[in-house]
Formats: structure tokens, C-alpha cells, sequence
């Protein structure tokens, strides 16, 4: 797995999780510790590729 991105918020976090299902892309999300950041998406490394094309056309 490697780190996709970087959600700063609940809404944000729903919204990538949200399209990484649709386009049926495996995904973890990982617990940081930091207030600010609510959570780490990781992606498999021959799955990046899509992830990135996915979310690049919802924005």
C-alpha cells in the first residue's frame, strides 16, 4: 500500500472514500495522530494510477 492522501476533514475523508468506491479502487484508511488530519488513505501501489485519474476528474 502507499499513501494516497491526505484528508483534513470528515466531509473531505467521505468525498475521496466516496469516488475510490465508485471507480472500485481498493483503499485503507489509517488513524493519524495529528488533530488536524483525520485519516491517511493508502491505495496499492498498481491501483495509484486510477486512484489519481478518479479523483483528478471529480475536482
Amino acid at each position: 500500500m502507499v499513501k494516497f492522501y491526505d484528508a483534513r476533514s470528515e466531509a473531505e475523508l467521505a468525498r475521496v472514500e466516496a469516488v475510490l468506491k465508485q471507480g472500485g479502487v481498493e483503499y485503507f484508511v489509517t488513524d493519524l495522530a495529528e488533530e488536524n488530519v483525520t485519516g491517511e488513505i493508502e491505495v496499492a501501489e498498481e491501483d495509484l494510477p486510477r486512484a489519481e485519474e478518479l479523483l483528478l476528474k471529480t475536482q
